[in-house]
């Protein structure tokens, strides 16, 4: 620091963080490396099933509704919230997607559907998850109910609602363009659409997040939602726009679910708000909020996805990956509280 002329001190200004370093975030080298151990060691124990391209497309495949819904997470969790109604809300999009299509279909089968048809269902998909994060997203900031308990209530209500429409029974004629299209297409080099659906969230999200006014509002809010409000941001605003834009991603996450599957698989998510949110937190984000990035997030998603995938080709028990992805979970949040640590005590 050095004095002025009325003797007050100067601070010199911090160095501003480049694209790239807003896009890593902190703690993102050591999670790459997590990925890239775990990877080498499969691929030591079994060089001849998990290092090759049927293993990494699969993998790639099975982890991309979750990434999407993991996006939407993280810009949660960077506010200092929590959104535990994303796997609900994903099949209620799905249930009212489906049943949309068959209903607008002759003899209620929706399997010759068109495209017209398909597209009408993804909007109602979409539309479908950003109700449901609209409402979450009006409780927290207007009502100022927590944001666990007000999606903790839209877990069981999106549920409720998707079991009494389908009457608990999954709904299963999927057109057939839409599985063979988005569910088990693929573009030139072999790349599933489903990836490729995955990898355009991705960047979009990378963009929001880092490089726009949305983003250091998001970032703000989470380090401090007074001085947010202070600084001139309408704080209530953005949150609900955060949570419009979670369930909106839980709704096409709906949809590629639908797609993949053939079916509403209503029973088959009942952890899927957790996986997001562990892969959310492992890739670095703090539980606390104000950090994050869209990076660390989507290696955080793979890890989980390498350990199931690694165990079962290894021969693993099957008992040992949650083991396996709560101790990596710990993990992460340990490394988060001693990183706040460090950076209160300067």
């Amino acid at each position: 620091m050095t004095a002025t002329e009325n003797g007050s001190l100067d601070t010199p200004a911090l160095p501003t963080p480049t694209w790239w370093q807003r896009l890593a975030g902190a703690g993102t080298v050591w999670i790459g490396l997590v990925l890239v151990v775990l990877y080498v060691a499969f691929s030591i124990a079994r060089p001849d099933a998990f290092p090759t391209r049927f293993t990494l497309q699969t993998l790639l495949i099975e982890t991309s509704v979750l990434l999407v819904l993991s996006i939407g997470m993280t810009f949660v969790i960077i506010t200092a919230g929590i959104d535990l109604s994303v796997g609900m809300v994903l099949i209620f999009s799905g249930v009212i997607a489906s049943k949309t299509m068959e209903w607008l279909s002759p003899g209620g089968d929706a399997t010759n559907a068109g495209w017209g048809l398909i597209v009408l269902g993804l909007v109602i998909s979409l539309a479908g998850g950003a109700l449901w994060g609209l409402i979450n997203g009006f409780l927290v900031a207007k009502a100022k109910i927590p944001p666990l308990i007000v999606t903790l209530g839209s877990f069981g209500a999106a549920l409720g609602a998707a079991q009494l429409i389908t009457g608990g029974v999954d709904t299963r004629t999927v057109p057939d363009k839409l599985r063979n299209s988005l569910g088990f297409g693929t573009l030139a080099g072999g790349i599933p659409d489903l990836v490729l659906v995955a990898a355009a969230v991705t960047l979009f999200g990378a963009w929001l997040l880092h490089t726009t006014r949305f983003g250091r509002y998001t970032y703000a809010i989470g380090s401090s939602a007074e001085a947010a409000r202070r600084a001139g941001i309408s704080v209530d605003r953005h949150l609900i726009l955060v949570y419009l834009m979670a369930g909106s991603f839980s709704g096409l996450a709906g949809f590629m679910n639908l797609a993949y599957f053939g079916t509403t698989t209503i029973a088959g998510h009942g952890t899927d708000n957790l996986d997001a949110i562990a892969g959310v937190v492992i890739g670095g984000t703090s539980l606390f909020g104000g950090v994050g990035s869209v990076l660390g997030t989507v290696i955080g998603v793979f890890i989980p996805s390498v350990l199931r995938k690694g165990f079962v080709i290894a021969g693993v028990p099957v008992f040992w990956q949650p083991i396996a992805v709560s101790g990596v979970l710990v993990a992460a949040v340990w490394f988060d509280q001693i990183r706040r640590r460090s950076r209160d005590r300067k």
